[in-house]
C-alpha cells in the first residue's frame, strides 16, 4: 500500500518545495504544496509539474490525488493574513 511520506519524497525529489504536506488513506490522497516554481503558472500547469514530479506513479500506484497548490507569498497570505 502507498504511503503519504512516499509520495511526500517523491514530489520533494522531483521539484523544489518549501513545504509538502500528504495524507490519504492508501488510495486517495490529499496534498497540499508550496514551491516557488508556481509563480506565474495556472492551477492546471501548477498540478502538472507536480505529476511530472511523481511520474508513473500517479499511473501504477496513487489512485487520487487531490491537491492544494501555493507559491510561497499565496502561503504567506492564508496563514498570516
Amino acid at each position: 500500500m502507498v504511503q503519504p511520506d512516499s509520495i511526500k519524497q517523491s514530489i520533494e525529489q522531483g521539484m523544489a518545495c518549501e513545504l509538502v504536506r500528504v495524507s490519504g488513506d492508501g488510495q486517495h490522497f490529499e496534498a497540499v504544496i508550496v514551491s516557488a516554481e508556481f509563480a506565474g503558472k495556472s492551477r492546471i500547469q501548477q498540478h502538472q509539474l507536480v505529476y511530472r514530479a511523481l511520474g508513473d506513479r500517479m499511473k501504477a500506484e496513487i489512485h487520487a490525488l487531490s491537491m492544494k497548490t501555493f507559491t510561497p507569498e499565496q502561503w504567506a497570505e492564508v496563514n498570516h493574513g
